[in-house]
């Protein structure tokens, strides 16, 4: 069992940073691959980024890639998204999961924290 709670984020303007931070509880945590999705209003669930179990690896959608950067701190049961040059289009719930390996599909993620509003004023 794995529980997930983002926080880290909040308003800000277009051009600006955001650093998200996932805190899991449990054992396991290097047992799983995390990752971070969002939605926006509207919208389905989409991939943001993803990063292996060991953190050798690391995965992102192309809307994000050379902007975001997915990082972890096992010893730390933390998981990070560093959000740089944000957009308007960057607004939406972010969610943390976790899985077995990085998955795009969110229907294979076994567990999800509540997620964190980031707004983009442009």
């Amino acid at each position: 069992q794995v529980q997930l709670v983002e926080s880290g984020g909040g308003l800000v303007q277009a051009g600006g940073s955001l650093r998200l931070s996932c805190a899991a509880s449990g054992r396991t945590f290097s047992s799983y691959a995390m990752a971070w999705f969002r939605q926006a209003p509207g919208k389905e669930r989409e991939f943001v980024a993803g990063i292996s179990r060991n953190g050798g690896a690391t995965y992102y959608a192309d809307s994000v890639k050379g902007r975001f950067t997915i990082s972890r701190d096992n010893a730390k049961n933390m998981v990070y998204l560093q959000m740089n040059s944000l957009k308007a289009e960057d607004t939406a719930v972010y969610y943390c999961a976790a899985h077995r390996i990085v998955r795009t599909q969110e229907e294979f993620y076994d567990y999800w924290g509540q997620g964190t509003q980031v707004t983009v004023s442009s």
